[in-house]
């Protein structure tokens, strides 16, 4: 993709993208015209928000008068969207529902379009990338998904520029958020403090990872110990940062949340969660149990492709994720 085409999941450039995609449909052979795209940016919110009882035509209305009372862009400037989730009585005995609410920028979707139209191919459908991970980490039948007395799962899928962080709960995706904070902040703390370019910064990251979280001393193999301690430190700074972002994500959730009480277990996904001892950190300071998320667990990866698909298993889950949205 060119520098510059998409800045923080938002597409600056869509003639740029769209012919970095028509490259790649060429160089991967691909014959199917027909794609799903995911929508990860900070001008896409989802909102959670309880109305009264009422009929599927009777809440379209509801939805398109009430939008700009949760969402912060302007209802005129906005594509909105919404699922009933659930119903409850309260205790003075009105009959309310649950409604996941999702709004995005009038402008970030017509970039999306603009970008697959000028690739040449054919949008079948939008969907939000938050949606997609946990559609393909945890599909419909998983026995991760917890009920609602043992709490809810967090899921964290890190990319170089994105972090998706989204709240699965009695099977279904309640709250997603988008956060700046990613990969490329970890590696810019390393070029920043050793002085180092962008691309050196990252093959040091890879190589020297988070410290063991014990504070036992682990030589690296060709990385003298101070600049892999150098580095190290620079990592443990960021790590710090991401997890207090994680954690003010999961607060928020928990204090809007009906029925849980506690994040009970996180899945973490995504090419930066590869950082070495990056679990172990998560799990200390979010004080939950941390597993890593299979993206490739609920498909069949033909002979041809396996080798490329597996050179980036933990990051496929979005491109998993909208397939099976399609195919579904």
């Amino acid at each position: 993709m060119p520098f510059g085409a998409v800045v923080e999941g938002e597409i600056v450039d869509p003639q740029a993208a769209g012919s970095a995609i028509a490259d790649l449909w060429k160089q991967g052979g691909l014959r199917s015209k027909d794609v799903a795209i995911g929508l990860a940016n900070q001008k896409v919110v989802v909102r959670l928000i309880d109305l009264p009882f009422m009929g599927k035509a009777e809440l379209a209305g509801a939805i398109q008068f009430q939008a700009q009372d949760y969402i912060p862009i302007p209802v005129e400037e906005a594509i909105l969207s919404h699922d009933v989730i659930g119903d409850y009585m309260t205790p003075a005995d009105e009959h309310m529902m649950e409604v996941l609410l999702v709004a995005a920028s009038r402008e970030v979707v017509d970039s999306a379009v603009m970008t697959v139209e000028s690739a040449g191919l054919k949008l079948a459908r939008i969907d939000l990338t938050a949606f997609a991970i946990v559609r393909a980490l945890l599909g419909i039948d998983s026995p991760v998904l917890p009920d609602s007395s043992e709490g809810a799962t967090g899921i964290i899928h890190i990319t170089s520029g994105l972090t998706n962080i989204a709240v699965v709960e009695g099977g279904v995706p309640r709250f997603t958020r988008v956060s700046a904070l990613a990969g490329k902040q970890f590696t810019q703390a390393i070029a920043n403090v050793m002085n180092l370019t962008y691309d050196e910064a990252e093959q040091l990251k890879i190589q020297v990872g988070l410290p063991n979280i014990d504070g036992a001393p682990v030589p690296v193999d060709g990385v003298d110990p101070e600049t892999a301690a150098t580095a190290q430190q620079a990592l443990e700074r960021e790590t710090n940062r991401f997890i207090a972002e994680v954690r003010r994500s999961l607060d928020y959730y928990l204090t809007q949340a009906n029925q849980a009480s506690a994040i009970k277990r996180i899945i973490l996904t995504g090419s930066g969660a590869t950082l070495k001892n990056l679990p172990s950190y998560l799990e200390k300071g979010l004080q939950t149990q941390i597993l890593l998320g299979d993206p490739l667990a609920q498909v069949k990866i033909e002979s041809g492709a396996e080798a490329r698909v597996l050179e980036d298993r933990m990051g496929c889950a979005p491109a998993v994720g909208l397939a099976l949205g399609g195919v579904g």
